[in-house]
């Protein structure tokens, strides 16, 4: 992933994609008289310490929960972001039930309830296409982070985290179906909305539209590219 710096002197960006026209026309005309524009998709970069807010303390405690399990908060969190007033804990797939643990059991986090997990899918992240997004709040302190796993399309395996926060099994299994994210470790995952025998994972970006016949009580709706279309 690029960097690029802000001239403000605020964190730099990572550039996701570069993405030209109005619609992404791609190998023909681009008849929507927008074929110049020119748009910059980025995510903001790592954040500088401090951090504001609550986040500086959470970050310092998890740091020293960790080195107290042996591991090196370096080695277990890639980055920190913070970015209008949240902040997401980016971490490598090997550690998150140890950060998941730590998160929810020490006395000074107690961060109770995930509130499960989301799939995002971004095919211009080279090496990072698939991320995983897990929200955590603290009933106890009343404070709210993110963590964050993203992982190969080639190799999209994270360990499941059902055994800390139970009830992420429905979610793990959404995520499975819709972006094919592989939650080792998981008791049961198959998919939770498409039939068992579906053909790909329909959330991601690069899975084609329309061209599916739709069946309703015994009547058959023509796929999207089939319909009549009036001129």
């Amino acid at each position: 992933m690029e960097q690029v710096s802000e001239s403000t002197g605020r964190a730099p960006l990572d550039v996701v994609e570069v993405r030209e026209g109005m619609f992404g026309v791609r190998g023909s005309g681009d008849t929507s008289g927008f074929g110049g524009l020119r748009r910059v998709v980025a995510l903001p970069g790592p954040s500088q310490r401090p951090y504001g807010s609550y986040f500086d303390e959470v970050v310092d405690v998890l740091a020293e929960v960790l080195g107290e399990a042996g591991v090196d908060y370096d080695d277990a969190v890639e980055k920190v972001v913070v970015f209008r007033d949240e902040c997401t804990l980016f971490v490598r797939r090997e550690h998150l039930p140890l950060v998941a643990r730590s998160l929810r059991d020490d006395q000074d986090l107690r961060f109770e309830l995930c509130l499960g997990v989301s799939g995002v899918h971004y095919p211009e992240d080279e090496g990072r296409e698939l991320h995983a997004v897990y929200p955590l709040f603290s009933v106890t302190h009343n404070r709210a982070i993110r963590l964050e796993v993203a992982v190969p399309d080639a190799d999209p395996h994270i360990p499941s985290i059902i055994d800390t926060y139970p009830a992420n099994d429905w979610h793990e299994r959404e995520v499975w179906d819709f972006f094919g994210v592989i939650f080792d470790g998981h008791p049961s995952l198959a998919r939770i909305q498409m039939p068992d025998d579906w053909p790909g994972h329909p959330q991601r970006k690069d899975y084609p539209l329309g061209g599916i016949p739709v069946e309703y009580k015994g009547a058959t709706v023509p796929s999207p590219d089939n319909r009549r279309s009036y001129n």
